[in-house]
């Protein structure tokens, strides 16, 4: 159950990451992936050859992710909807194959090991240590969020998601604006995977640059509503969990990846907003209606009516 909590907090912090940039922009990107393994590589590489401390090293790991991000953002907004997707996934895959052929620094295709940080704690205490540092890890990203939503800078954001063009007429520098974000959400998510390599000890390219893992972290994101701070969280628990009954019980079958691509298509089709976003609008539907016009029961009616003839009465015998 520990080992479970840590992979599905390792989603929530991968989707939230993911959700400060697809989620207040509206561009979604399937390659996060690529930043994801960018950060699992350099902190295990850091790890095995300077021997720094291990919270030091996924953070300089992340910060140079990041810095990497920077042209690859110029290159990638330039250009929009399934153009932007189509780049994005080619970064995952030229990352794949490049750490799978690159066998003398990554290992290839037979893995990088990498040394644990708590060597001295046995298995279920090194489980419980890293459900706590991906706690504290989710707690820092949804504040970011937070502190983006409630922001200029992600009023801005909002403004680009909602239309591009328009913001742009009026002055806003959206393309600073959509790197910006872009940079932000490739260290949270490149933070994830250093944390990650450290958990879990054993890398291999397959799985580090996987665009299935992109795809599913995005199918969290949209699940859980990208316009809500616990959305991705949401979608991480309920996609996450179910990810690993699959695994538990059917093994490394495929079974997972069908019902996986279903519900990615269920979600497009029928809740495009989220199940959060969905559920409000279905709280207001079947919930009390207001309207502008009061009911009044015949009580009240008579009531009123009486009050006005006798009101009509006095006034007549006034003026009489």
């Amino acid at each position: 159950m520990l080992s479970a909590g840590v992979i599905v907090l390792n989603y929530a912090v991968f989707a939230t990451g993911w959700n400060i940039m697809g989620g207040f922009t509206g561009y979604i990107s399937l390659g996060h992936a690529a930043f994801f393994g960018l950060g699992s590589y350099g902190t295990a590489l850091l790890v095995i050859h300077t021997g720094m401390n291990w919270f030091l090293a996924a953070l300089i790991a992340a910060l140079v992710t990041a810095v990497l991000t920077i042209p690859v953002g110029f290159a990638a907004l330039r250009v929009r909807g399934s153009s932007f997707v189509i780049v994005t996934i080619a970064l995952v895959l030229v990352l794949q194959l490049l750490f799978q052929s690159w066998s003398t620094v990554t290992g290839g295709s037979a893995g990088l090991v990498v040394p644990r940080p708590f060597p001295d704690m046995l298995r279920p205490e090194h489980h419980e240590t890293f459900f706590y540092i991906f706690l504290a890890l989710l707690a820092v990203t949804l504040l970011t969020w937070t502190l983006i939503d409630r922001s200029r800078f992600g009023a801005s954001l909002k403004g680009v998601r909602e239309d591009e063009d328009k913001a742009e007429s009026l002055g806003a520098p959206t393309g600073k604006l959509k790197l910006v974000a872009f940079v932000i959400s490739a260290f949270f998510v490149a933070m994830a995977g250093g944390f990650y390599a450290l958990w879990f000890g054993d890398l291999d390219p397959i799985f580090q640059f996987d665009i299935v893992l992109g795809s599913t972290v995005v199918l969290m994101a949209l699940l859980g509503g990208v316009r809500f701070l616990f959305g991705p969280l949401l979608g991480a628990i309920v996609v996450g969990s179910a990810l690993e009954y699959f695994v538990l019980n059917y093994g490394q079958s495929q079974f997972h990846l069908v019902a996986t691509g279903l519900l990615l298509g269920l979600v497009v089709l029928f809740l495009p907003d989220g199940v959060l976003t969905g559920a409000a609008q279905l709280l207001r539907r079947f919930g009390p209606q207001s309207s502008s016009i009061r009911e009044v029961s015949a009580e009240e009616l008579r009531a009123q009516q009486q009050a006005t003839t006798t009101t009509t009465k006095e006034a007549d015998d006034e003026r009489g």
